[in-house]
This record gives C-alpha cells, sequence and structure tokens, in this order.
C-alpha cells in the first residue's frame, strides 16, 4: 500500500505505508498520482491520497473552530442580555391611501400604514343619478385598482362614477327594445310592447342572461306573462335564456307565456337545444299554446300567420323555404317575423344567411322597414343586397359585442363586420350596436397578433325603438345616442404584427 501527500516542503510525495522514507518526491500532485497508480500496478497493490492536513490536525482544527463560534455567541447573547446591542428586523415601508370621491357619494376616510391595496378595496354606494363604478389610480380612469397591488406615498384613488339614465319605460302604442346582454358573446333578446301586449323574441346570449332580460323586462311587463314568445332558432345564443340555470332561473321559469312560436327544423343535438324543448313543452303543459313557424304558415295545430295585438298592430310570421326543408346551416331556420304598426314595419330575421334571406324576398312581398335587426349580428353572411334593396331600411339595430373574438381572430370578420359595414351603408348610418369589446393583443396558434376579447362594456346599450306622431324613428339608448360610424371603437387605429390599420371604414358611397 501506497500513501500519496504533502511533506513539509510543500512537495508531493509517494510512500510506502509504514516507511519513513518516499520513495520518490513530486512538484504536482498528478504528476505523484500517477507514480502511486504504476508503482501500485507493478507490485499489485494499491495506494491512497491524503489531504495536506492528517485526520488529527483536522480534528483539532474543527475543535478550535468550534469554541471560538461558542465563544462570538456567548459574547452576543451577553450584549443583547444587558442591552449593549439591540437586534432590529427591517421594517417594510408603510403608506397612507388617499381616496378621491370626484364629487359623488362619500368617499371613505383614509387608509393608514399599508404596503399594498387593501382586500376588499372600499365600495360606495349609488348615489340618486350616479353608480359607482370602482377605483382607479388615475384621474383618466386608465388603470383599474385592483386588491393586492403595491402602492407608494404617492397613491391616490379615484372614485369612477357614471350618470344613471331613467329607465326608458314608453306610454307610447309600441316600443321596441334591442337588449344588451351582459357579457361579450354575441346574442338576440328582442323586447316589444304593444299597447299591454308584451313580446320577446330570443333569449341568449348564455343561460346567465335570463337574470340581466328579466330585470329590465320586468318594467314594462308587469302582469308576469309574455303573451308572445319567438325563438327563432335552436343555437345557444338565442335560446339559452329561455332556459336558465339553477342560479339563474329562465324566462319559461319566470314568466307566464302564451304562445310560443318557433324553430320547425334543427340540426344540432345540444343539450341547451334540448333543455329548451323541455321547458317549452313543460310550458305547453302548463297551458302555452306552441306553433312551428311551418304551423303558422300551413295554418295547422291551430296555428295562423298574422296575430292582431291591438287596432292598428300586428305581427306575421313570413314565409321562408327552411320551414319546410333542411339546410346545412342552422341559422337558415330562423323564424323571420315583421311587426306592422299601420304603414311602418320592423323586420326582425333572427340569423338567417344568405339563401334564406333570398328566399324570404321570394316568398314574400316585403315592404319598405323603418327598422331592421341587422341579420346574423352584424356578419358578413347576412344582411345581404337581395334583402336590403327590399327593405331599404332606416334604422338598423345591431346585437352583438363589436370587436369581439369570440368567434374569428380576424378583425375584419369580427361583428359587426366590415362587409355588413359596407352593404348597410348604402341605405343608412343609422346604425346601433348594443355592446362593444374590451380586448389586449394576443397571439393566435400561427403566431400572428389579434385583439383577444377579454371584457365588455356599453357601446349603444340597450336601444329602444319608437315612433313620433308624424312616424320618424326616434332611437333612445341607455348607454348613449352615438351611431356606428361616429364611435371611438369605428373610428379607432390598431396595430397588429407591426402594421396600423382602421377598426372599421364607413364606404365613400354610404349615407
Amino acid at each position: 500500500m501506497y500513501v500519496v501527500k504533502k511533506n513539509k516542503q510543500n512537495k508531493w510525495i509517494v510512500i510506502a505505508e509504514g516507511n519513513k522514507r518516499a520513495s520518490k518526491s513530486f512538484e504536482s500532485k498528478v504528476e505523484a498520482i500517477a507514480y502511486a497508480t504504476k508503482k501500485s500496478k507493478d507490485e499489485n497493490t494499491s495506494f491512497r491520497v491524503e489531504d495536506s492536513l492528517g485526520s488529527k490536525s483536522k480534528k483539532k482544527l474543527w475543535i478550535i473552530l468550534a469554541i471560538i463560534l461558542l465563544i462570538v455567541l456567548a459574547v452576543v447573547l451577553f450584549l443583547f442580555a444587558t442591552g449593549k446591542i439591540k437586534i432590529q428586523l427591517p421594517k417594510e415601508e408603510v403608506y397612507t391611501i388617499e381616496f378621491e370621491d370626484n364629487g359623488h357619494g362619500v368617499a371613505p376616510t383614509e387608509i393608514k400604514e399599508v404596503n399594498t391595496l387593501p382586500d376588499p378595496l372600499p365600495i360606495l354606494e349609488n348615489v340618486e343619478g350616479w353608480e359607482f363604478k370602482g377605483w382607479y389610480l388615475d384621474e383618466n380612469f386608465k388603470t383599474a385598482a385592483k386588491p393586492g397591488d403595491p402602492i407608494s406615498k404617492d397613491t391616490k384613488l379615484y372614485a369612477k362614477w357614471e350618470e344613471i339614465k331613467s329607465t326608458v319605460i314608453e306610454t307610447d302604442e309600441l316600443s321596441i327594445h334591442f337588449l344588451e346582454l351582459g357579457n361579450y358573446y354575441a346574442g338576440d333578446s328582442v323586447y316589444i310592447k304593444a299597447g299591454d301586449i308584451d313580446i320577446l323574441i330570443d333569449a341568449g346570449s348564455r343561460a346567465s342572461s335570463s337574470t340581466t332580460i328579466h330585470n329590465y323586462i320586468k318594467d314594462y311587463c308587469t302582469d308576469g306573462k309574455l303573451e308572445y314568445v319567438i325563438a327563432t332558432h335552436a343555437h345557444e345564443d338565442h335560446i339559452s335564456g329561455f332556459v336558465g340555470t339553477n342560479s339563474n332561473p329562465g324566462i319559461f321559469d319566470l314568466y307566464e307565456c302564451e304562445v310560443i312560436i318557433d324553430y320547425a327544423f334543427k340540426n344540432t343535438s345540444s343539450q341547451i337545444s334540448k333543455n329548451y324543448e323541455s321547458k317549452r313543452d313543460n310550458e305547453v303543459t302548463l297551458g302555452a299554446k306552441h306553433y312551428t313557424a311551418k304551423d303558422c304558415m300551413e295554418g295547422t295545430n291551430g296555428a295562423a300567420s298574422r296575430f292582431n295585438l291591438t287596432d292598428t298592430i300586428n305581427f306575421e310570421i313570413l314565409n321562408q323555404k327552411y320551414y319546410y326543408e333542411k339546410s346545412s346551416d342552422e341559422n337558415n331556420y330562423s323564424v323571420c317575423m315583421m311587426l306592422n304598426y299601420g304603414n311602418n314595419h320592423f323586420l326582425f330575421t333572427g340569423d338567417l344567411e344568405k339563401e334564406g334571406e333570398e328566399s324570404l324576398v321570394e316568398k314574400n312581398d316585403l315592404p319598405h322597414c323603418k327598422v331592421f335587426k341587422g341579420g346574423h349580428h352584424g356578419s358578413k353572411t347576412s344582411s345581404n343586397e337581395a334583402l336590403l334593396s327590399k327593405i331599404t331600411p332606416e334604422v338598423v339595430c345591431v346585437c352583438c359585442c363589436a370587436g369581439s373574438s369570440e368567434y374569428t381572430d380576424n378583425v375584419d370578420n369580427m361583428f359587426p363586420t366590415q362587409d355588413f359595414i359596407n352593404r348597410v351603408a348604402k341605405y343608412t348610418n343609422r346604425v346601433y350596436v348594443t355592446t362593444l369589446a374590451k380586448y389586449e393583443i394576443a397571439k393566435n396558434k400561427n403566431g400572428n397578433e389579434y385583439p383577444k376579447v377579454n371584457g365588455f362594456e356599453s357601446m349603444n346599450g340597450t336601444i329602444v325603438v319608437t315612433l313620433d306622431s308624424t312616424g320618424n324613428v326616434i332611437t333612445t339608448c341607455t348607454n348613449n345616442d352615438t351611431i356606428l360610424k361616429d364611435t371611438a371603437w369605428f373610428n379607432s387605429s390598431i396595430t397588429l404584427d407591426g402594421v396600423e390599420r382602421k377598426m372599421r371604414i364607413w364606404p365613400s358611397d354610404g349615407k
């Protein structure tokens, strides 16, 4: 057995175990190990390498270090006990938050000595004419304050208030309400008040929208009875509010429905459509009459195509071929309805697509329409020239969330689409849209940028249509009365993948 170690002259030596004299010395450890390797191999023995300090020396060193550490610790403890030294932990900076109520309500007193925004933030009670919309970190309300956000000594919170517009309750004979549905999904729900008669066309966009719909129409439909309900087709964004949820009772749960008119066909096997039909059938069991659009056309099961509401108001179910034959597109099964008030006409076509619109024109003598509910939420496949040229609408109301990426990341195809605008602009500039999407720039699966919806706010809000004494259309919206082409969203620019473009463009030959 050989040992490789350092000697007192700081050289590396190879020595046979038990000998006093080294076999050989070297300047480096590597050379010594190489020699020991060869020597042990030649003599069929082994070798080991020892550190420069022996095990006894190392043990003594550790003992000395431990003694020193104990002495230092004892001194520190003595000084701390006698008050000679004090241990002070670093203190996190804390600040006082100031609140600014902007002239409405009563702001809370200052919250002192905090380093993040409290959870929850104080909520101010609404005051007459004003609704509290939350706290912001700037006077222009660009950056919302969120619980847990870090603050500084200069942090001040500003209360955002919005003026509450009085609910529009019309005393005239007819009012039509294109409802905002409380989310960023496309969906339809149109409430019509005709004298004492209450009509609801569709109840989208999601099951939870039933509460939003109910909270609005209950101020008009005070007897809890909808004389007529029309479900245009079996898509979720038109029927889910009829069904509701456990926490949001559906329209069929909240109202007695006397007459229900819906689609003759459907392709979908969705659970929501099954739930709708189950709830509808239960309503029939309770006494409601149910007709399909085909029944109305053929006069079967007690149905009729025209329904008189008052001496001057009626509605009729318009004919189209997809009441009788199948379509590859569920939207083409849409029940189409014309509301007539003397010589004033209002057209509702659900999500009817181009083929259905062409059939509608072919099978009906369509008049000029005061108001047209924009087909399929302002999609590029509806509101086609064949239909528009017949009805020449004065006002177009679009139920959608403008700029939402719900169905596409192509900006031009987001509702209301550029194609829709190009066609409608030829006839009117009085285009109104219920809701507006908030968005952030994101990347799609191909790595291209697009505006991804992450919230919503009112554009026009709920759009209320009435007529004055001379038959002119009056629009009163719950948020503002700005026509689409003058809105900030329509005229905004967006930069995607380094290219700046306008959100929408009003055609040069438009009204």
